[in-house]
């Protein structure tokens, strides 16, 4: 026995001609409450609230952002200025990598063995030489 699975799941239905049942809330609503303010309130009132009213409804109906519903956009504007935003930095440290003199073998109170010379720079630990090779690498062009 064989189903057919259903491919276009995330694409609403168009119920009222061109329009899905969303967008047919948004418009009519819209609409409805402009023409309640069309007879209530004064003209000026009227294009001073109605207008904007009008553009809300309409965005939400028909203005995707990002491929999402504009209903989306409002209520993660909403959350951003309803949530607490306070970052804080603590620098941990004054720098980030600093070079110390090279230290010679005579510095370490090794005794200074027959021919070598006094100003041998030491072999350095691991850790400093990966770091100074990653530092090369972040500030090399690419």
């Amino acid at each position: 026995m064989r189903f057919e699975v259903p491919q276009f799941i995330e694409i609403e239905d168009k119920i009222f001609g061109p329009l899905t049942w969303r967008q047919f809330v948004y418009v009519g609503g819209g609409v409805g409450a402009a023409v309640a303010m069309f007879i209530v309130l004064p003209f000026f009132l009227f294009i001073l609230f109605g207008l904007p009213l009008a553009l809300i409804s309409a965005a939400l109906a028909f203005f995707p952002v990002n491929n999402r519903p504009f209903s989306f956009f409002l209520q993660a504007i909403y959350d951003y200025f309803r949530s607490k935003r306070l970052y804080l930095w603590r620098q941990r440290s004054t720098h980030t990598y600093s070079t110390s003199p090279q230290k010679t073998i005579s510095d370490f109170g090794a005794p200074n063995a027959g021919g070598a010379k006094k100003n041998a720079p030491a072999k350095k630990s691991i850790t400093s030489l990966a770091r100074r090779l990653e530092l090369e690498a972040l500030q090399k062009p690419q």
